[in-house]
């Protein structure tokens, strides 16, 4: 994917992610994806390694289904939806994004 084609689909998935209780969930999903990484590393418990990239996902279809209303990103393409959630956690960090 170019970096054009990416810059259109991150102006998608922020439509998704218009409800502010559900980029808090994105948020804390990341955050905790970042802490099961980090435990797994610390402790080097590798096969945790294998649910790292799903630890976001309770969280993350906790806000679509009942605060956004709408299908997360993620089914449609989980690799685009996976870098764009990475995007948008730092677009919060740096207060380009309200959360």
């Amino acid at each position: 994917m170019s970096r054009s084609e990416f810059k259109k689909y991150y102006q998608f998935y922020l439509k998704l992610h218009r409800n502010r209780i559900n980029r808090r969930l994105h948020i804390f999903g990341q955050l905790a994806t970042l802490g099961t990484l980090g435990y797994a590393l610390a402790t080097q418990t590798w096969l945790l390694l294998l649910a790292v990239p799903f630890v976001v996902y309770p969280f993350a279809w906790t806000g679509h289904w009942f605060f956004e209303k709408n299908t997360p990103a993620a089914w449609s393409h989980p690799l685009y939806a996976k870098a764009a959630d990475w995007v948008m956690l730092r677009d919060v960090l740096q207060g380009k994004i309200e959360w």
